[in-house]
């Protein structure tokens, strides 16, 4: 869809420095791959694709997850700027950021739900001293 929208809205392209923009977007999507990459290394076996809780469920506060609770998700929407950057195309940046945001609003609150059910007070309280998916923002 990002590559169709280039060639379809080429009045949408990013032109301000151009090259900088480039490797500033490739730049944010290796971040964010390792942001991801490393989330998932910190949970170990506590991560899983779906939304699931395994035995013996524990909460994670190391690496990323002591200031945010959804590094993996920050790690792909902040890969997913840097592709739409990288692709010099707003439109592109926009669909891009707008499907995994919609995805995300409806994922994260049925992952918390589950973690608040299966961890109780402790998580209730891990909610209330880290932001979502932006340290000290949202």
């Amino acid at each position: 869809m990002d590559f169709s929208l280039s060639l379809l809205l080429p009045q949408a392209a990013i032109l301000w420095k151009r090259t900088s923009v480039f490797f500033f977007g490739i730049s944010l999507m290796l971040l964010g791959v390792a942001l991801r990459w490393y989330s998932a290394t910190i949970l170990g076996k506590y991560f899983t694709f779906d939304v699931a809780i395994q035995g013996g469920q524990i909460l994670i506060e190391a690496g990323p997850y002591r200031y945010i609770r959804h590094p993996s998700y920050s790690g792909a929407l902040l890969t997913l700027i840097g592709f739409g950057l990288a692709l010099g195309n707003w439109a592109g940046l926009a669909a891009s950021l707008s499907c995994m945001g919609f995805a995300y609003a409806y994922r994260i609150p049925v992952e918390e739900a589950a973690l608040t059910s299966a961890l109780g007070d402790s998580y209730k309280q891990y909610m209330k001293r880290t932001s979502r998916l932006v340290p000290y923002l949202f």
